[in-house]
């Protein structure tokens, strides 16, 4: 009989500990499991997923809790569970070979079949079926299959092994031949090729599942931003990024009662989600709706933001300042059921009037969109409820928040999805960089506090001796960190330090800049790796380049570097960064659009980036950074120093301090005489200008 618990029990992660009484015995990533396949000459199965994953719940169920078939799968492979979100590493780097092997993208959960000895793919797939479906094999007839290969072609598997390695070797971008410098074709391919995928109805690009893509969301407000002050504005990329808005805001992907985004819509409506909502998709859609609302004064942008923030503080911060992980899709066992309504519930908690208005504004007087009952999607704009029940659309406006409220505080009586509660420092990077430049572009410094809070615990519990650790949950933080983990927490160390100024935030940027220099840096061809210089060994050690879920790291590392380096006057980062974007400059032309953040990080290097330090008493310079800050300005950085910060690294010390406010304003390696008013600050700034521009555009 199976122990009641398996190897898995020790571990940290919500998603291996749902699998710890699993009749598998499953093992952790760790050397004991590596080492027995070896010993046993067993094949590895190698299940790797995350803890809101609907489809590894099923097959979790379906396969994982079956006796039967645990006991093919102990009996023929020693079996590993990875959370992909501890171990991105391992997750890349099989995702990739998966495709390889399959010709297909993966996914999770991410099935695959390793050689004991050096841990090569030879097979895999991603969910399997208990019994034949949809073309697919049902698994314990798989796992027969599988396994009697193993043992009968160890040749052939060898070989393909070779091949797989090789192919490795040469997927990662090098430095152009020649040195060539990066230069701006890349920015003029991502609008077309952006142009080409957008859906001018429903906004997004591409079609369902659609995803919500921030970072070309980003590149398009940039590209506008860009010329919005000339005669020439791209007011079409305007339109792409602010329709695409609209419609995610108003779509089922937004939770309309409680704010807060699902990864993706399954259709092109943006109607009806998959409904998990993860930590990185709202800490990116957090900035580009706040910079939205900023650029064109759009209330929904600004509502949309808020609730987006409200929600990550409300459901995601743990009260030592970390954000959790992510919520599950399910609740008592059904996806979406957290979320759904049907017409008797609806009419249990609104009057007759709140009920009219709510049932024309989310399509409750449509047929039923999921699975017989409602999920909450924008069909009617206020104007036409208004004037179809006779009312003023004040008077609309302020039923449906009355009816919202209520149904929020009906909905949260219910049992709620699962949360997964471990803080990735990746993430949480990700949440201070959105949190940040929200309390910017909003001037919300309550949001600028909760980011704090979030840096302050990563500081005290995920770096130790000069790194960082990629996670932490129950006093325990464990992983070497990653790549994204200093990229991500080090751009929100500079976002926060544009918010508000602390001494020891800009120290952390510059110890986390030394790390990914001492630890991650490609110094023959220029860009990051991964994985830092002394990681675990594994069969492929990747430098990706091109966005994902998430934002690219070697592309948040360049642009960490190259604000960083313009900020300090440190030559080492800006030569780093340079590097980086030679090397990607290669793919960023082959396929510009799956590049968004890079062509961001090579439009500021062209640009060349504008850094303006305030120096003086804290109310002078507060306002100065508010006045120098009130537009949208990507491509700008604003810091201000209070006059008795001491102990000022590299060109900052030079910004000194006077008897009143004081500016200094640098473009590129050209800086101007001291600005010692905000009349001649704005006026440098071209705010006066940019904002009539403006106007007139929109």
């Amino acid at each position: 009989m199976a122990n009641s618990k398996n190897s898995l029990a020790s571990e940290t992660s919500p998603y291996l500990l749902q699998h710890a009484a699993n009749p598998v015995q499953w093992y952790p990533w760790d050397a004991p499991a590596l080492s027995r396949a070896r010993d046993e000459d067993k094949p590895i199965l190698l299940s790797i997923g995350y803890s809101a994953c609907h489809w590894c719940h099923v097959m979790a169920h379906e396969s994982f809790e079956d006796p039967a078939t645990a006991e093919l799968m102990n009996r023929l492979f020693v079996n590993i569970k990875v959370d992909r979100e501890e171990r991105p590493d391992l997750d890349r780097i099989y995702q990739l070979a998966h495709q390889m092997l399959v010709q297909r993208p993966g996914g999770w959960p991410l099935t695959m079949f390793l050689t004991p000895d050096d841990r090569t793919p030879f097979f895999g797939g991603t969910y399997f079926p208990p019994e034949p479906r949809h073309g697919l094999p049902g698994f314990r007839t798989l796992l027969e299959r599988v396994a009697h290969y193993y043992a009968e072609h160890k040749q052939e598997i060898s070989d393909q092994g070779n091949a797989i390695r090789d192919v490795f070797s040469r997927l990662e971008a090098n430095a152009p031949e020649g040195g060539r410098p990066p230069d701006a074709t890349p920015l003029a391919g991502a609008r077309q090729h952006l142009e080409h995928a957008f859906d001018a109805q429903w906004g997004g690009f591409g079609q369902a599942p659609r995803f919500p893509n921030a970072a070309a969301i980003e590149r398009l407000l940039r590209h506008w931003r860009t010329g919005a002050d000339g005669e020439n504005a791209d007011v079409q990329a305007l339109f792409m990024a602010t329709l695409t808005l609209r419609r995610m805001a108003e779509g089922g992907i937004n939770d309309q009662l409680a704010g807060g985004f699902c990864r993706y819509s399954v259709d092109d409506y943006w109607m009806i989600p998959h409904f998990e909502k993860m930590l990185y998709d709202n800490a990116a859609l957090l900035p580009v709706y706040s910079w939205a609302a900023q650029s064109v004064g759009e209330s929904l942008f600004r509502e949309t933001a808020e609730l987006t923030a409200a929600w990550m503080l409300r459901v995601m911060q743990d009260s030592e300042g970390g954000f959790y992980a992510s919520l599950d899709a399910d609740s008592e066992g059904h996806e979406g059921k957290y979320y759904v309504w049907d017409q008797a519930q609806i009419s249990a908690v609104l009057d007759e009037n709140e009920r009219a208005v709510f049932a024309m504004r989310f399509g409750l007087d449509r047929p039923a969109n999921f699975e017989g009952q409602w999920h909450l999607h924008v069909f009617a704009d206020l104007d036409s409820i208004a004037a179809q029940l006779g009312k003023t659309e004040t008077e609309v406006a302020a039923l449906l928040r009355s009816a919202r409220k209520k149904l929020f505080e009906a909905r949260a009586r219910r049992v709620r999805p699962a949360l997964d509660d471990k803080i990735l420092t990746a993430w949480n990077g990700l949440a201070i960089m959105g949190l940040a430049s929200a309390a910017v572009a909003l001037q919300r410094m309550d949001l600028a506090d909760a980011a704090t809070r979030a840096v302050d615990f990563l500081r005290a519990h995920c770096w130790h001796g000069g790194r960082l650790l990629a996670s932490w949950r129950k006093q325990r933080a464990r992983h070497v960190a990653y790549l994204d983990d200093y990229a991500f927490l080090g751009m929100g160390l500079l976002r926060l330090t544009e918010a508000r100024w602390r001494t020891q935030d800009l120290d952390f940027a510059i110890e986390i800049a030394e790390a990914l220099l001492g630890h991650f840096e490609d110094q023959q061809a220029g860009g990051f790796f991964f994985t830092a210089d002394d990681h675990e060994q594994l069969i492929h050690r990747p430098k990706p380049m091109s966005d994902d879920a998430t934002p690219s790291g070697n592309a948040v590392a360049t642009q960490f570097l190259n604000r960083l380096g313009h900020l300090l006057g440190e030559g080492r980062y800006l030569l780093a960064a340079e590097r980086a974007l030679a090397a990607a400059h290669p793919a960023l032309e082959q396929q510009p659009s799956a590049h968004c953040t890079f062509i961001n990080a090579l439009e500021e290097f062209l640009a060349p980036l504008e850094v303006v330090v305030i120096r003086g008493e804290a109310p002078e310079i507060d306002a100065w950074r508010l006045a120098a800050q009130s537009l949208y300005a990507p491509n700008r950085m604003v810091i201000a120093v209070p006059a008795n910060a001491k102990n000022l690294p590299g060109a900052l010390a030079l910004r000194k301090a006077r008897d009143s406010a004081v500016a200094y304003r640098c473009v590129g390696t050209h800086c101007s005489p001291a600005i010692t008013s905000t009349e001649q600050l704005l006026g440098e700034l071209g705010l006066q200008q940019i904002k009539k521009a403006t106007e007139n555009a929109l």
